[in-house]
This record gives C-alpha cells, structure tokens and sequence, in this order.
C-alpha cells in the first residue's frame, strides 16, 4: 500500500501549474469512437483514470498510442467489441461514456454498471430516458445496462437536472443521429464545453454550449479525426486555491481560466483571502479566515468536487460555517478522518456544520476517495505533526504529481510504502462515483 506522509505547519508559496482536466479527456477519448480516423489528444493528465479508460477502449479495439505523458493517439478503424464487462468499468464511473459512443457508432452496447468514489449514487435515468428518445432500446439489468438501436434519431430531450455525464452521452450519440437534437436543462460545465469543442473539430454541428440550451445537428453518419488539446482542470486549480488560503501561503496558479473559477474566488474573498485575477492564472495569499457558508450547485455554482476541500479550510476560520450539499447524498466521508484530527464537524443530513478555527494534529488518516483525499491533504498541511494518509492511489486517479507539486511550493511531504499488484489501484470498487 502507498501512503503520503506530510509534515505539517509550512506557509506554501510560488507557482503551481495546472494539468489537463480528467473530467474533460474522459468524454473526449470515448468520442474518439464516434470516427474510424484517428484522434490526437494533448494535454492529457498522467493520472490513472486516463490510464483505466484506454484500457475499455482497447478492450473494444481502439488502439491507443501513448506519444508521451501528455500526448495520446486513439484510433477506432473498427470496433472489435460492444461489451466492457466489470473488470474494467468497476475502476470508474467515466466507464458510463461509452454507453453513447458505442450505440452511435455500433448500434449497440453492454456497459456492466460503472464503479469509482463511492460518493452516492449518480443517477442515470436521465441518460437512459434521453437515449430512449432518441430511439434505443435500453434495458436494465441487475449489473449492466444493454443498448441497442438500428437508427438513431434526432428528439427534444428535457432534462430534469443538470447532468454532466448525461449531457456528454447525449452530445455524442446526437451528433450521429438524423435530425436535430435539443438538449434543456444542459449541464454547463467547462468540461462539457469542451466536448462539445473536440465534437465540432470532428465535423459536428453544435450550437448553444455552455448555456441551458444545446442544439445537436445529426448528420446521420460518422464524424472525422482532429487535433484536439484538452482544457485545463478548474479543480485542480480551485483545489491549489484552497491549499494556499489554508496555509496562509502566496500561491499563484497558473495555466488556467480564472472565470471558470470565479464562484471560488469570491468565496475566499468573503473568507478573508486576497484573490487577485490574472489572464490566465489567479493568484491567492491566506489571512486570517473567517467563516462562510457554501451549498453546492451545478455550474457555475460551487462545484460537488471542492466541497470537501472547502470544508477543511473552514476548520481554520473564526467562526461556524455551514458547508451544505446538494448532488450526492455521501459526500462526507471525510468528515470522521477530520475529526481524528481535531476538527469540530456535526454532519446534520447533507450539511456539515463546522466551528472553528480548531487546532489539528497529525495523525494516520484513511482517503475514501478523491476528493476527500485532497481535504485531507489540505487538513494535514494545517496541522501540527505528521500525517499519514493511507490510500495515495484515490489521489493518483485525479491529481498528477500532487505530491511533486506541493513540495514545490515548500510543503513537506513524500510517498512512502509500495503499489503492489493486486492494490487498490488494480481493484477498484463501488457505485456511480468521481
């Protein structure tokens, strides 16, 4: 097993880089399946999601070529497969993204239901509803869902809630459809954007991204190959954001889109924090912290996947802060690791009711998940002593050289014990999750 080890107590500063966004190259590498030309990706994050989702794709006979740690090339000439059993979709829930691709360029598909963080069920009826609309015959079974259709057709599709993973599915089976397809109640994410960016290189027609509103115009036929570089990762930069509000640092971070984080930011203004915007990095220097409330929302509210990392800081400010959330019914399994460290939290249905400023102290904590694993990173930065988090993989899946970055900024941590076959890493479990 591998664990990081961090000595807490250092002010954090200089400049941290952001990665590629993981939540963008997974919906862009299964699009690749929607052409038989090839796809060039950069600016891809040497994580172990990305690592998990080429393997499902060469399990359905994309091959994948790995140019460098940013660079890959996957090219779907056929489709060998329609089937991504459990061995592979239990890794992660981007498993799920096949699901759209697969019908559209094969007609049908059998994807055994998708693992990852086990954060609360990310419902999926929506997918399935819209996909129904558009023609495919879709069945439930107690592991899988099975898709299959002969022709695809343009529909009006109603969103109850916003879904990014939905909305992504729905994008790519569209653009193969006949016919015009409108998507309300669109998710608004960057990462949707994005998409729908790599869709168009591709030869689709896409109007309304970013809105509510997406308007798809099927062409009825396969796409082309393109050059596509993946967007920057907003929570990995809001997650950097934290860290130095969290050690009263100066940290700036750079390349990224300083508007894609702006709910952040203000957040931390009303915290205390100097946030100061750049083209294309954002700059944040800690004080003295007071507390504030957050309730998480669909884009361009506050994103589900900087809740826990926001609940960590607000064990540092003066005051009680209500961190409440609104997507995932199981977004607090941080919450008792934190509490082994000092931090007053009473988790009250979906919110978490935080007093502080609490002195922490290191101790041996267990990550549950990805972005637990960042709060409690953020937390052992905080406290005094040693902390020692079980589970690094959790963080391998969403964070690249989260430990190399940190020590740059002057943090004081390193990976100790091994990854051995058959870890975590290898036998990954759970429902519908990050």
């Amino acid at each position: 097993m591998e664990y990081l080890r961090v000595e807490g107590g250092w002010r954090l500063e200089g400049h941290v880089p952001i990665s590629g966004s993981k939540n963008a190259t997974l919906p862009v590498m299964a699009a690749s399946l929607l052409t038989d030309q090839p796809v060039e990706l950069s600016n891809v994050p040497d994580i172990e999601d990305i690592e998990s989702m080429a393997r499902m794709l060469e399990h359905v006979g994309v091959s994948v070529h790995r140019h460098d740690e940013h660079r890959w090339r996957l090219h779907a000439a056929d489709v060998a497969s329609t089937e991504v059993g459990p061995e592979l979709s239990r890794r992660m829930s981007g498993s799920f993204l096949l699901l759209g691709a697969l019908v559209a360029r094969a007609g049908e598909a059998a994807i055994a239901k998708p693992g990852g963080d086990d954060i609360g069920m990310r419902r999926v009826e929506q997918h399935l509803e819209g996909l129904r609309l558009m023609g495919v015959e879709v069945e439930e079974r107690a592991d899988s869902f099975v898709a299959r259709a002969r022709r695809l057709r343009g529909a009006r599709i109603d969103l109850d809630m916003p879904t990014v993973t939905g909305t992504e599915n729905l994008m790519m089976a569209a653009v193969r459809a006949e016919g015009i397809t409108v998507i309300s109640n669109a998710a608004r994410e960057p990462h949707v954007y994005d998409l729908a960016r790599c869709l168009v290189g591709m030869g689709a027609h896409i109007s309304g991204v970013g809105t509510e509103l997406i308007v798809v115009e099927g062409k009825g036929g396969a796409l082309h190959g393109t050059t596509h570089s993946v967007t920057t990762d907003y929570i990995e930069a809001g997650t950097y954001m934290i860290v130095a509000a969290a050690t009263g640092g100066d940290v700036v971070v750079d390349h990224m889109r300083p508007t894609e984080v702006r709910w952040l930011s203000n957040k931390l203004r009303a915290a205390g924090c100097e946030v100061v915007e750049g083209p294309n990095h954002v700059r944040v220097q800690g004080r003295r912290l007071r507390a504030v409330d957050v309730t998480t929302w669909p884009h361009p509210g506050f994103a589900t996947d900087l809740q826990p990392q926001f609940g960590a800081l607000m064990t540092q400010a003066e005051g009680t802060s209500v961190v409440s959330e609104a997507l995932y019914e199981n977004r607090f399994r941080h919450v008792p690791e934190l509490r082994k460290m000092g931090a007053r939290i009473a988790v009250e249905g979906r919110s978490a009711v935080i007093t502080g400023p609490t002195p922490l102290h290191g101790t041996d904590v267990v990550i549950s998940d990805i972005r637990s694993g960042a709060a409690l990173v953020i937390a052992a930065l905080c406290a005094e002593g040693v902390t020692e988090l079980a589970h690094m993989y959790h963080l391998d899946r969403g964070y690249e050289d989260m430990d190399v970055k940190l020590r740059r900024l002057g943090a004081v941590c390193e990976r100790t014990g091994t990854d051995e076959p058959g870890s975590p890493l290898r036998d990954l479990t759970g429902v519908i999750g990050d």
